[in-house]
């Protein structure tokens, strides 16, 4: 036989090898394939849902002219975080003849979506073809200063809220959603919960990251504040106690009686009764804490937000809080002498109104750390110091502080 012959007999024997070679290297790049589809993009997965969660969620808790519209700014203007001041006002709008404690889960639901970056939540509170600028104090928000919100600042320029609002504000409302989801931190600032249990779904969320800080102030500031920006406040007031209750006379000490409950029952929930899964999570912040010692306050803010106190931001604290002006604005943050301010109130508030105050904010204001006053005398001595140390109460006082709560005034 020769060589030609052998080479016809050995020709599909060696076909078949290469067959089965062929079909060996398709099965492994299947084989490839599916490790791929079932180990890598399952990963990819996983580290999308890790970046998602690794975001920082920050609630500031608050009452009205309690020194939150600058507490938020120190946030705001911070490059790192993506900040909106109350968005549930557009809830209270929409939903104003409902009460403060009917509106807390559609409130609730507001921030959730808000920290997950979901801006049509906001469907149901303002019109079609709305822009930016059509959100509740945009413009305090330096984040919607900035690309992509607005191309004429950067993201690392402080941003005066008068000089966004005259140079961004016909952006797309699309664009809050695309800043939203650019930063590592989110933080709202709000006055419109009452009650610390109803964010308990939030706090115990695996989806998010939430820190809350707890503001407050000492009512016979925030008192006088609310007197000098009445107008601004009638609609919030009347969903709060109810317009039958915000009339008259009493009805400014019965709003602050509402308020002065639920920074006891926000505080003392989230000093004493968190679970301890959400340990950790709660910081309260007194005002005239803040602007005793702002830079120390801003670092202790920062550190608890897991936010870096950069020398920019340090300028603009002291410089923020040593100023000429007194904030008489209902949403002014312009420079100002903040020790001033958190003092006003024992220059020009009348010691009657005081003595009324007290007797509903008692409860609040020596759980919270403020001194009552017992005389004219002791308002005017600008060398006592109103500040006391906090004591968080037991459980049981707590109980006894809320059974016997005093009743709205009476005319």
């Amino acid at each position: 036989m020769n060589s030609l012959s052998l080479c016809l007999l050995r020709l599909p024997i060696t076909m078949l090898t290469f067959s089965k070679v062929v079909v060996g290297v398709i099965v492994a790049v299947q084989a490839v394939a599916l490790v791929h589809f079932f180990l890598l993009v399952p990963q990819r997965s996983s580290s999308l849902q890790q970046e998602k969660q690794s975001r920082v969620h920050i609630l500031i808790l608050s009452s009205w002219r309690s020194g939150s519209s600058f507490t938020g700014q120190l946030f705001s203007q911070h490059p790192d975080v993506f900040y909106l001041m109350e968005p549930a006002w557009h809830v209270w709008t929409t939903m104003h003849q409902n009460t403060a404690h009917s509106l807390h889960m559609a409130v609730r639901d507001l921030v959730r979506s808000v920290f997950q970056c979901d801006m049509s939540v906001f469907d149901a509170y303002m019109p079609r073809g709305r822009k930016k600028s059509d959100l509740f104090q945009w413009e305090t928000s330096r984040a919607l200063c900035s690309p992509p919100a607005c191309d004429v600042f950067q993201h690392s320029d402080i941003i005066a809220k008068s000089h966004c609002r005259t140079v961004c504000s016909k952006y797309p409302f699309s664009t809050v959603e695309q800043a939203c989801r650019l930063y590592s931190h989110v933080v709202l600032k709000e006055v419109r919960f009452f009650d610390l249990k109803v964010l308990y779904p939030l706090l115990s969320d695996p989806s998010l990251n939430i820190r809350i800080i707890h503001l407050v102030r000492d009512p016979r500031a925030v008192f006088l504040s609310r007197e000098k920006v009445a107008p601004d406040l009638v609609r919030d007031s009347d969903i709060v106690v109810g317009p039958e209750n915000n009339q008259g006379e009493m009805g400014p000490y019965n709003v602050m009686q509402e308020i002065c409950k639920s920074h006891i029952q926000i505080y003392t929930e989230g000093s004493q009764a968190l679970p301890s899964s959400l340990q950790g999570r709660y910081m309260l912040v007194r005002y005239e804490d803040i602007v005793k010692d702002p830079l120390e306050k801003a670092a202790e803010l920062y550190k608890f937000a897991e936010l870096g106190f950069l020398p920019k931001l340090q300028r603009w604290v002291y410089n923020v809080t040593h100023g000429k002006g007194l904030g008489a604005g209902a949403f002014d943050i312009g420079s100002r002498n903040a020790v001033n301010v958190s003092q006003a109130w024992r220059k020009s508030l009348p010691f009657h109104k005081i003595q009324k105050l007290q007797q509903v904010c008692k409860d609040a204001m020596e759980l919270l750390g403020y001194r009552l006053l017992a005389s004219e005398e002791e308002q005017k001595d600008m060398t006592l110091d109103l500040l006391l140390s906090q004591h968080p109460p037991t459980r049981q006082k707590q109980e006894l502080r809320t059974e016997k709560s005093p009743p709205a005034l009476a005319s």
